[in-house]
């Protein structure tokens, strides 16, 4: 599985302790930066990361901010994108079973990395349960036409 791995200034630190994590389990990470933690915009990150997701060149992203929800705000207006904010190993599940969620945001700020990783791990392992949720996911895509 090929994950595009982004972050800004506030999510840089864990973002470079997961991508070596993802590597270590065998991973193919392609990382859109940022590259240190100096102040920097996270649509300018987010947005590549997430059309890299969107094309299909990544089969998932993994987004690091303060909070999370700045980089989710802006994958989310990429077409074809279905980012959510995640801060509890059940969401995890969750966003993928119900929402077929293709990125997960993360806090750099608030969340531990062990935290994270595990969310990341449930994440990437947990299917889309389709059925009645993939009516809704339909939904939610034809909101973008």
């Amino acid at each position: 599985m090929r994950i595009a791995l982004a972050s800004d200034h506030g999510g840089f630190e864990q973002k470079e302790q997961i991508r070596d994590w993802l590597t270590d389990q065998g991973y193919e990470v392609e990382d859109f930066g940022c590259n240190s933690t100096e102040s920097v915009d996270y649509p300018d990150y987010a947005a590549p990361a997430a059309r890299a997701v969107a094309s299909g060149a990544c089969d998932r992203g993994i987004l690091v901010c303060g909070t999370g929800i700045g980089m989710m705000l802006a994958a989310n207006k990429i077409r074809g994108i279905r980012a959510a904010n995640v801060t509890s190993v059940p969401f995890a599940e969750l966003c993928r079973e119900h929402n077929n969620a293709n990125i997960v945001t993360l806090s750099g700020r608030f969340v531990d990395l062990a935290t994270n990783e595990s969310i990341i791990e449930v994440f990437l392992r947990t299917e889309f349960a389709g059925g009645r949720h993939a009516r809704r996911v339909e939904k939610i895509m034809d909101l973008e036409n």
